[in-house]
């Protein structure tokens, strides 16, 4: 029977993807993760069982998403399926055997089998009962268009072939590497010869000046050996140092050039997860390869010398080898299953844990402390029987691996023994055989090891094509515009929304913001203020329509550079763990005085930073000074003042800030406002009633627009969004 497929999936939230991959494999299609990941919408909390649903039928299967009990299950649902695993996965079920024990293909594991609780216990929760309680199944069924269609199956750039430029930029060094590995194996060859011949020639002779001048010559190629060695280690870590620097630098580099959309559909552990990658590509590249090379030079020569001794030495070795090999390779697919449920039962202990600590406040009012401590001894149990399990294998591994060296080994001694009675081996000969078949056991496990390093190292590069493939926000066969028309910005029939979203943020939007006036945003939350600043900052491209400035479309303007004549305050701004100086002047390699000094006078942050000992170079962020809500406020506008830029978008910048602070700012920010087009979100009154423009926007569209003064006497949504405040103002 061919066995069924798998995929790993590269990061946390892709299993759904992957098991559509799956499943199509299972039906003779590749399709690229890509393409199924941009179907299914897959944003950082995953995919949704309707957009697998809809990412299914663009791919041209027939889809239906169901729920049903496991009776149903076996006996109505064609295989294979995705079913919802464990409240936050996906995978595929392809077989139901008749003792109900259930194959299952897990983009996060492998092929794995469950029995009947098990697979109900993860399918529809703990202890439910298998004829009422129901589980989430998409069931999928192949049509025409589905083998018709031409899939998108690129190889991802990150190949093997694209990881030995990083070999060949250190050529040199490589090469030296190799002339080491070539020494040192060639002088490890001649020791078995030496030790025959103190034997067959000093021994038998009587010849003690022979023994000093062996003995002699041991203590020289030992010397020899160990400078090599030392000389290799040398090269081998300026080699990985080297390589590792390259490769996380050319990693960071196509990092920063991806959008802001990129980010926003990846969790940061999958992102810190590929910088780890890197670091075992690295080690596959340098110490790995070169260390298994070096064995395999040496598994070849001593196998060689072992044949010119007596064949028959040499079958016994590889059969030995051969059955050590296939019994180590035996358990470790039993093992990496263990590993996994033990993975699966140590996360949930974890998050147990975590949940005793935190909620200690609630388990102590509600006296829950004896349930709660029994919840967690109760994973405790099922913790334990897994690692008996696992220790069993051990053990059995362990125990039958060196039975069958052991065997091996003394096969070979007998068997030496007999051709020396026999008068076909000498006793040097002897001798050497069993230094030989010492260095011959030590190879194999790291052939072994580096065996599934290699498969590990395959996906981390998938992971790492994934990035590399992805599109650069600023795409270098664009020819744009290097000049900003001194014009209003026009935005004509914008629509835009989110990946994995189905509800729009805006729908056919027409508004104009003027040039060099002061225009603000108002709305209830989630009215779409924030995506707004985010399109006007390029951060994402609208769906249709156009965003304007003149005749010229944002979308012509070059992200970096129009960026570089924008001043942004978001809401959810950062403060590095750097000094206030760099903090302010961001990305900036000499911080100017003068332009430093107006910025915090501006934001009114200057009486605070020059009372701190170190002035603008304290230390702020997370290593450094805790800065307050209001003092983080201030310095984003410091940050943004500091740009002199020719566009000012601000959302809630003061939003965090006292009255009288807020008064200071937006008299000084008055001032610095004339002359630049400004886009101001905020709910305080007093932040937009000076606005030349205000723009109410509900649900995605604009509704009002007009001065304060205009829109009060209108009494329509801005007087029921500001009545309160201007009641107190009154």
């Amino acid at each position: 029977m061919k066995k069924f497929p798998f995929y790993k999936q590269p990061d946390t939230k892709d299993c759904g993807p992957t098991c559509l991959r799956i499943v199509s494999k299972y039906y003779g299609k590749s399709i690229s993760l890509q393409q199924i990941r941009a179907l299914s919408e897959t944003t950082r909390e995953g995919s949704s069982l309707l957009g697998l649903s809809d990412a299914a039928e663009n791919l041209g299967f027939r889809s239906l998403g169901v729920q049903v009990d496991f009776k149903t299950f076996v006996e109505e649902v064609p295989f294979p399926c995705i079913v919802h695993w464990n409240k936050n996965h996906f995978v595929v079920v392809y077989k139901v055997d008749k003792n109900n024990k259930i194959y299952i293909s897990d983009p996060s594991y492998g092929l794995i089998t469950y029995t009947q609780d098990e697979f109900i216990k993860f399918w529809i929760g703990e202890n439910a009962n298998e004829t009422t309680e129901e589980g989430i199944v998409l069931i999928l069924e192949t049509t025409p268009a589905f083998f018709q269609t031409e899939f998108d199956n690129e190889e991802s750039k990150a190949s093997f072939s694209f990881l030995s430029r990083y070999l060949f930029k250190y050529k040199s060094l490589v090469i030296q590497l190799a002339v080491g590995l070539l020494a040192g194996s060639l002088l490890s060859l001649v020791f078995p010869f030496l030790t025959q011949s103190i034997v067959d020639v000093g021994i038998q002779n009587q010849d003690i000046n022979f023994i000093y001048l062996v003995l002699l010559a041991q203590i020289m190629l030992f010397l020899g050996r160990m400078g090599i060695e030392t000389i290799r280690s040398w090269i081998l870590l300026h080699l990985s140092a080297r390589i590792n620097i390259s490769i996380i630098s050319d990693f960071f580099i196509k990092l920063m050039k991806l959008p802001i959309s990129f980010f926003d559909t990846r969790m940061t552990g999958d992102i810190m997860q590929r910088i780890n990658d890197h670091h075992r590509i690295e080690q596959l590249l340098t110490s790995s390869s070169l260390n298994t090379l070096f064995s395999l030079v040496n598994l070849i020569i001593f196998s060689i010398v072992l044949l010119l001794y007596d064949y028959r030495l040499f079958i016994v070795y590889l059969v030995g080898a051969a059955a050590y090999i296939g019994w180590i390779t035996f358990f470790l697919k039993k093992r990496k299953e263990l590993d996994y449920k033990r993975f699966s039962q140590v996360s949930q202990e974890q998050s147990k844990v975590i949940e005793l600590i935190n909620g200690m406040q609630e388990i102590k009012m509600h006296n829950a402390e004896k349930q709660k401590r029994w919840d967690w001894e109760f994973l405790q149990v099922k913790l334990f029987k897994i690692r008996i399990k696992s220790l069993s294998l051990e053990q059995w591994q362990s125990v039958g691996g060196n039975f069958i060296n052991q065997m091996k080994d003394i096969l070979v001694s007998f068997l030496s023994a007999k051709l020396v009675l026999s008068g076909n081996l000498t006793l040097g000969m002897m001798l050497s055989v069993q230094y030989i078949i010492g260095q011959l056991n030590s190879p194999l496990l790291q052939l072994i090891d580096f065996i599934k390093q290699t498969q590990d190292a395959k996906i981390s590069l998938e992971r790492l094509g994934e990035i590399h493939d992805k599109e650069d926000e600023e795409r270098k066969d664009e020819q744009y515009a290097m000049e900003i028309p001194q014009k209003d910005i026009e935005i004509t029939d914008m629509s835009f929304r989110y990946i994995g979203s189905d509800v729009p943020v805006f729908e056919n939007l027409n508004l104009t913001i003027p040039y060099q006036k002061t225009t603000a945003i108002v709305g209830a939350s989630g009215s779409g203020k924030t995506t707004l600043l985010k399109l006007l900052m390029k951060f994402y491209e609208p769906d249709n329509g156009d965003i304007k400035i003149g005749n010229t479309a944002l979308k012509n303007i070059s992200p970096r550079f129009w960026r570089d004549h924008c001043g942004v305050v978001m809401q959810e701004g950062y403060v590095f763990n750097d000094t206030i100086a760099n903090n302010i002047g961001v990305g900036e390699d000499h911080i100017d005085k003068k332009k430093l000094r107006r910025a915090v006078e501006i934001a009114n942050i200057k009486d605070f930073v020059e009372s701190l000992p170190l002035s603008y170079n304290t230390k702020i962020g997370n290593e450094g000074v805790g800065v307050s809500g209001g003092q983080k406020q201030r310095l984003f506008i410091a940050r943004a003042v500091y740009k002199s830029p020719e566009y000012i978008l601000f959302d809630e910048a003061t939003s965090a800030l006292d009255a009288n602070n807020e008064k200071v700012i937006m008299e000084n920010l008055e001032q610095f406002f004339r002359g630049k087009t400004a886009v101001v979100i905020a709910h305080r009154l007093s932040t937009v009633k000076h606005a030349d423009k205000i723009i109410v926007l509900d649900k995605g569209k604009v509704v009002e627009e007009g001065s304060h003064a205009e829109l009060v006497d209108l009494r329509g949504e801005y007087y029921r969004l500001v009545r309160n405040q201007l009641e107190l103002g009154n």
